[in-house]
């Protein structure tokens, strides 16, 4: 059973930099694709960011495209998110979560496995 476990959510101020961490127990790591969503209170899960098997490929979600960068590990099984010029609206849990199949998806419904969120919290 594949565990996911993310790490690093905390309390900043605005321009301040942070980066997340999440390691996956359990599975093939290396075969799965990882992506970072987060979620607002009241608001949908939105896609930050995801990353291929072999890293060779990433995507961005509009509102963080050259502020966040999604990073792998393989070899110990993390996958990561710098994420840099924080801002009030960047606040929400951040979830990590795996596609067994390797494809970098930009949706909720493309991915198998989740994490149980970290907080991040931007004041202005």
């Amino acid at each position: 059973q594949e565990q996911l476990v993310e790490s690093g959510g905390r309390w900043v101020q605005a321009g301040d930099s942070l980066t997340l961490s999440c390691v996956v127990s359990g599975g093939s790591f290396s075969h799965y694709a990882m992506g970072w969503f987060r979620q607002a209170p009241g608001k949908e899960r939105e896609f930050v960011a995801s990353v291929r098997w072999d890293g060779g490929v990433s995507y961005y979600g509009d509102s963080v495209k050259d502020r966040f960068f999604i990073s792998r590990d393989n070899a110990k099984n993390t996958v990561y998110l710098q994420m840099n010029n924080l801002q009030p609206d960047d606040t929400a849990t951040y979830y990590c979560a795996a596609n067994r199949f390797g494809h970098p998806g930009q949706t909720v419904h493309e991915y198998d496995y989740w994490g149980q969120g970290t907080q991040v919290t931007v004041s202005s």
